[in-house]
């Protein structure tokens, strides 16, 4: 009966969505009003004129576009307790944020509104579209396991404070209403514990015996505790502890790497995956079609968008286009204002549209993830084809990866360059020059410019394969102070830095 009511109460959203899918320019200029309106008393609402309603144009020739260094100085004194700077009222909670190799914490504020009007709006709407699509699955009638990080106090102010900082999933968990505490598991206690490895042991104990019918979480680390639960329970796959098991909501990583993991542990064709684009800033976008890999965009969850095509991300005075002008097919660095606060705020991510009406996309990668030493342009998106292409080839299943260029003097002194792969395997390929060869062919046919450099062997000499043994991205993520939650392992960088430390590593 409780499964039946929350269905009915949570398909409601379907209506909402359907909405915002129909008409997405005008819900959006409905948010941006409604952003202005709220924040129009602010320091930042006074400083750029909210008060005056700016058209679209208008807020975009007013507001510069920001990075999160640029907007700093304000996020610090919203950290320090300053009311009415970037958002009306007093923040008290805020995402710690990181994943790149960039050792400084970003700190991202997490408004009541943000809360509850993007992320426990989404999660209503992945549930929504799980019980439209999967009824047979009945998700609410068990239990989701939702595994994230932890928060401690807000190191920039007095702890009486109650001021809290924290992986953004934590601090979701922490403040979650009590119908959903009553559907997720394990209890806070454990699942908020900031000791990585006892949290693993101790959730896997816990969670042994309970009727869990859904995943949540990052690929990466449900991996681990689900590996722990068919070990502890002595099974063959996670199957056997959980026969009603239907769904994984994922999120933070591409999940092609880890699609062939998940199927050797969860060996059923009623297994269903959903993904979700989420960050610290909030939830963007859903997979809303059960056989499509496009994620449509959260459109009516406090968060107006642009886009900033390629040719503008290092231009002095960037030019954004708004939703309505996007065109299918080219790369765009996200842009975002929000119910936070953060006012056309450079988000990081890199997007490309699939389809105008309804607006949907596929994350293509970090404005500062890539590989473009040598004019190549290699994005993270074709990083994960490419490696998923020599996967299925060889039979091999990767853990993790990272890439970054290397350079090479050919004997007659004309300068090459080169990629160097680093992989995890959790099963190694059975043909490493094959899984080489294919994952240069798989990023020849993708990339037009990679496949030009790549000519005669001209500008860049075939990729080079480092295989590093299991652990040792756990081992870095944990150095760097980054195991677990939402952290995960930059895909490609311009910059040897994160490979060098990986070679580190490897000689302990």
């Amino acid at each position: 009966m409780i499964s039946t009511v929350l269905t009915w109460a949570l398909q409601r959203r379907l209506a909402s969505i359907a909405h915002f899918r129909d008409n997405p320019h005008d819900v959006q200029q409905r948010v941006r009003a409604d952003l202005l309106h709220t924040a129009r008393g602010t320091e930042w609402g006074r400083r750029y004129g909210f008060a005056d309603a700016p058209s679209a144009q208008e807020f975009a020739q007013r507001l510069p576009i920001s990075s999160y260094e640029d907007l700093y100085p304000e996020i610090e004194r919203v950290l320090r307790g300053e009311a009415n700077v970037l958002w009306p009222g007093t923040v008290q909670w805020f995402a710690k944020s990181s994943g790149t190799t960039n050792a400084r914490s970003k700190f991202i504020p997490v408004t009541r509104e943000s809360l509850h009007d993007c992320n426990y709006r989404a999660g209503r709407d992945m549930t929504a579209l799980a019980t439209l699509h999967y009824p047979e699955v009945d998700i609410l009638g068990g239990k989701t396991l939702s595994l994230g990080g932890t928060h401690s106090p807000n190191p920039f102010r007095p702890a009486t404070t109650g001021s809290r900082v924290g992986d953004v999933s934590a601090v979701i968990m922490q403040n979650l209403p009590a119908w959903a505490e009553f559907v997720r598991t394990p209890p806070l206690e454990l699942a908020l514990l900031d000791e990585w490895e006892e949290k693993i042991a101790r959730i896997a104990d816990h969670v042994l015996t309970a009727d869990v019918r859904v995943l949540a979480g990052v690929p990466t680390w449900m991996i681990v505790l689900l590996r722990r639960v068919v070990e502890l329970a002595g099974a063959t796959t996670i199957l056997d502890v959980w026969p009603r098991l239907g769904l994984f909501l994922h999120g933070a990583v591409a999940f092609g790497p880890y699609r062939e993991l998940f199927r050797q542990l969860i060996p059923s064709d009623q297994m269903h995956y959903l993904e979700v684009y989420n960050a610290s800033e909030g939830y963007l976008a859903v997979q809303d079609e059960p056989n499509s890999e496009d994620l449509l965009l959260l459109l009516d969850h406090g968060i107006y968008y642009e886009f900033l095509p390629a040719d503008q991300w290092e231009a002095t005075e960037p030019q954004a286009v708004g939703l309505d002008q996007v065109e299918l097919g080219r790369t765009y660095a996200v842009i975002i204002s929000t119910n936070a606060g953060l006012w056309r705020y450079k988000i990081g991510d890199t997007v490309r549209f699939t389809s105008l009406a309804p607006c949907r996309i596929r994350i293509s990668g970090r404005t500062k993830h890539f590989l473009n030493a040598f004019g190549e342009e290699v994005v993270v998106e074709n990083a994960d084809a490419a490696i998923a292409a020599a996967c299925q080839a060889t039979g091999a299943t990767v853990r993790d990866f990272t890439a970054a260029p290397v350079y090479f003097t050919a004997h007659d002194g004309a300068s090459r360059g080169g990629h160097q792969w680093i992989l995890e395997f959790v099963q190694a390929p059975q043909d490493t020059a094959q899984f080489t060869a294919v994952l240069d062919h798989t990023l020849r046919q993708l990339n037009s410019d990679y496949d030009a450099k790549r000519h005669r062997d001209l500008a860049l000499t075939p990729p080079l394969l480092t295989v590093a043994p299991p652990g040792t991205f756990e081992r870095w993520l944990a150095r760097k102070g980054k195991l677990g939650g939402q952290h995960k392992v930059p895909r490609l960088s311009n910059s040897r830095e994160l490979v060098e430390e990986i070679l580190d590593e490897l000689k302990k």
